[in-house]
């Protein structure tokens, strides 16, 4: 059995291939952690967390670090690993950086264990890699600047495409989506992003107006927080809801499943406790009957959504591309897991360019 002998983490920065412009701010490039866990049998696993701003990056390094350390000379057993955090953290409490962090040594685990293996995670897990119907995702458009990229996703084979609102004006949006509609056509799939903006009066006005538009979904209209808000606008809605992308492990799942916060799921595996807190969210979601789609980190989420009973539809927001050396792209609109583990390599040039 593969023991773990040290931890090391790094801060980047990577480029965007098209900046991510949400309700409450932008962002032109991704923050990164990169982790790689090295074992006495010299199998390294790697994983990545993104931490939305450069601000927290520094504060990330140290406590998955500090946290690698206490694990130096324990096995590669990732459900054992999750059981001694849930301990070590239960008082602490797992939102924020602790959560991130376990995450991000779950999935480094398991990456080590499909290498081990010589398969993919997802063979692991009991599936296979396949193709998966991917919707590429936008920011808030500029309707201007920002049609020949969604042509050309629709072209490409895109099935479906999200694009994000709020921070202005409801006519402002009404009219994007407007547009939008009827330049990816009836047969394309929209999605909508509020990104946690609007009041509970405004989401219920807004998202009635917004259903001559044939949505595929709303996504977060309030605070992730606001379970019972949710369920509320879930329940004048003519739209479905999604939400789950800050649901924190997977007891903050069952808590959105108990109100009925949504129509739809999102789990983040960087918030939802890694591959191991995924497996345990999609038992809940097909108890539940809730479709599950991931939430950005393609390469993971490309191995857990085949063994995810209820799996609804693939984003497409690639973070971390440029500084893989196989970054994984879309094939006809579809994105396939590869291996061994869950098929990660650093571009070490490309690093140490974009390295804080």
């Amino acid at each position: 059995m593969l023991t773990i002998s040290s931890v090391k983490a790094r801060a980047g920065v990577a480029p965007l291939r098209r900046a991510v412009r949400t309700a409450v701010g932008s962002i032109p490039s991704a923050p990164l952690v990169l982790i790689d866990v090295e074992t006495d049998g010299g199998v390294v696993g790697r994983s990545y967390l993104f931490g939305y701003s450069q601000i927290s990056l520094a504060a990330l390094v140290a406590f998955t670090e500090e946290l690698g350390r206490e694990l130096v000379g324990q096995p590669v057993v990732p459900f054992e690993r999750m059981r001694d955090a849930d301990v070590r953290f239960r008082l602490f409490g797992w939102q924020g950086l602790v959560g991130m962090a376990v995450s991000g040594l779950d999935m480094a685990f398991w990456d080590i264990l499909g290498q081990a293996a010589g398969q993919p995670v997802v063979g692991l897990l009991g599936g296979t890699p396949k193709p998966l119907r991917a919707y590429d995702s936008y920011g808030r458009i500029d309707l201007g600047n920002d049609e020949r990229d969604l042509l050309a996703s629709v072209a490409g084979g895109f099935s479906g495409i999200k694009i994000k609102l709020g921070g202005g004006s409801f006519e402002d949006d009404f009219e994007t989506v407007k547009v939008v509609r009827q330049m990816i056509g009836e047969k394309t799939s929209l999605m909508v992003d509020y990104n946690q903006s609007l009041t509970l009066a405004d989401a219920k006005k807004y998202i009635q107006s917004l259903a001559e538009f044939d949505l595929e979904w709303v996504e977060e209209p309030l605070p992730a927080e606001d379970l019972s808000g949710h369920a509320v606008v879930r329940s004048a809605s003519p739209i479905p809801i999604q939400t789950g992308e800050n649901w924190w492990f997977p007891r903050d799942m069952q808590k959105a499943i108990a109100v009925g916060a949504c129509d739809f799921g999102m789990p983040d595996i960087m918030k939802i406790g890694g591959v191991t807190g995924w497996m345990m969210a999609a038992g809940q979601a097909q108890a539940a009957s809730l479709p599950i789609s991931n939430h950005v980190f393609i390469e993971a989420s490309a191995h857990l959504l085949p063994v995810t009973p209820t799996a609804h539809w693939a984003e497409y927001l690639d973070f971390a591309g440029s500084i893989l050396t196989e970054p994984l792209l879309p094939q006809h609109g579809t994105i396939t897991a590869r291996g061994p583990g869950l098929g990660l390599k650093w571009d070490e040039k490309a690093v140490s360019r974009y390295l804080m």
